[in-house]
């Protein structure tokens, strides 16, 4: 009976009418590709196979992303525009004077990033930083203004980790995404001008 009903909610299942692409990271092995979804105010970290917003993530691709809704399979595309005004100032924020630390409001950051994803993804660049001929980090070519600057991040900054998780790869990076819905806090390891430098985020 119950997977009768479960079969019923599935095969009705229709896609919300705001649900959109922020941004999508493609691997050369297909499940490893990611993509971010938003819809009602939510943003999703997903991949091929994951439910999301009542569907079932089919595939990603550059800049695309297939679902399956029931029988149904509807493919979302990126919109092209990328918003190019700044965006105001968080409201709720306050950093003490050279210690790295800032405090958030948590519905002003999911704000902001919802806002700001399709900026982020199409105006950094992020490279491979090598130590030793091992990657120990990404270095951060090109940073666009916005929420990653107002919370410590500078051009040419490496990001070593992230609540002490080495950052080796976009993948690993992209990976995080789900653990930090949740955490009330996020500290990442930088190195500046050859010296590490500790940046903390409190979210409340």
């Amino acid at each position: 009976m119950i997977a009768l009903l479960l079969a019923a909610v599935l095969a009705d299942a229709r896609p919300p009418t705001d649900l959109v692409v922020v941004g999508t990271i493609v691997s050369p092995r297909p499940d490893h590709s990611l993509a971010m979804l938003r819809s009602g105010g939510r943003t999703r970290t997903v991949a091929a196979g994951d439910l999301a917003f009542g569907g079932r993530v089919a595939f990603v691709s550059a800049g695309a992303v297939a679902l399956d809704f029931g029988p149904e399979r509807i493919e979302l595309r990126m919109s092209g525009g990328v918003p190019t005004i700044a965006p105001p100032p968080l409201a709720a924020q306050s950093r003490p004077a050279g210690d790295g630390s800032l405090t958030m409001a948590r519905s002003d950051v999911e704000r902001r990033l919802g806002e700001e994803i399709p900026k982020i993804l199409a105006e950094t660049t992020v490279v491979p930083y090598l130590d030793q001929g091992a990657v120990t980090g990404l270095l951060l070519s090109k940073l666009p203004p916005g929420i990653l600057s107002e919370v410590g991040l500078r051009q040419g900054d490496i990001l070593q980790s992230l609540n002490d998780v080495p950052v080796n790869s976009l993948a690993t990076l992209a990976s995080l995404w789900p653990r930090f819905q949740t955490a009330t806090e996020v500290h990442a390891v930088v190195l500046r001008d050859g010296r590490p430098m500790n940046l903390t985020v409190s979210l409340h």
